[in-house]
């Protein structure tokens, strides 16, 4: 069976290392080398919650994401992307954090073995925004890929249109788009898709659930285990 969970960076540097090792030979095999959301100095980072995708069995991790909440110690990962083309996003990203915290969806992604299952395209972004409610955040940032966008959609997350070129930058290569989207207010779900909302609420008022989720490719069983231990 596959489980989804989550913990504090620093408490599984194992764990961690899977993780960067999984991410990083995905995105060798697009051809992406340097990517902000890859670079290791989250795993000593108190204020990045981790969400891993892993056989429960063999604790193999198959995928996941971060939570990056704003900290005097390091910046998003979505301004390092994008404060050369846009000062802008430095100003946003601190407005919010001076009005009830941000965070940043970041490192998003799943492998070969579990492609095509909705993990990597709906199944992240909802847990993201579950795990968010335990945080001391009132919104989350995103940088979407254009096949992400969407999935950023559905959770309730809007364009930054007041961003670069309409919310869009040349990212992480000359020949890649990146979307800077973000959900302003975690606790108004009012521009998520019903369907998300619904499993959204769901899951943030039960954490611990077992259920049958469906994409493409079919059918598969995930326990849920959101609620993060020895939160700071």
């Amino acid at each position: 069976m596959i489980q989804i969970r989550t913990f504090v960076a620093p408490d599984e540097p194992e764990t961690c290392g899977k993780f960067i090792e999984g991410h990083r030979k995905l995105l060798e095999i697009f051809g992406i080398t340097k990517i902000t959301s890859n670079r290791q100095d989250w795993v000593d980072d108190e204020k990045t919650i981790v969400i891993v995708v892993e056989d429960s069995e063999t604790k193999n991790v198959y995928g996941g994401a971060r939570l990056q909440i704003v900290s005097g110690k390091y910046k998003l990962p979505i301004e390092i992307a994008l404060g050369r083309y846009d000062e802008g996003i430095f100003t946003m990203v601190n407005n919010d954090h001076l009005n009830g915290g941000t965070c940043e969806l970041c490192g998003l992604w799943n492998s070969r073995e579990i492609a095509g299952f909705g993990v990597g395209s709906y199944i992240l972004a909802r847990v993201g925004a579950v795990v968010a409610a335990q945080l001391p955040v009132q919104s989350i940032f995103v940088l979407c890929a254009p096949i992400t966008v969407k999935m950023g959609r559905r959770v309730g997350a809007v364009v930054e249109a007041t961003l670069g070129n309409q919310g869009l930058f040349y990212y992480p290569k000359d020949d890649l788009v990146a979307t800077a989207m973000r959900l302003r207010n975690i606790y108004d779900l009012s521009t998520a898709d019903e369907h998300e909302r619904e499993k959204i609420l769901a899951l943030r008022e039960e954490p611990y659930q077992i259920m049958e989720e469906k994409g493409p490719k079919g059918s598969l069983m995930v326990s849920y285990n959101l609620k993060v231990p020895n939160l700071r």
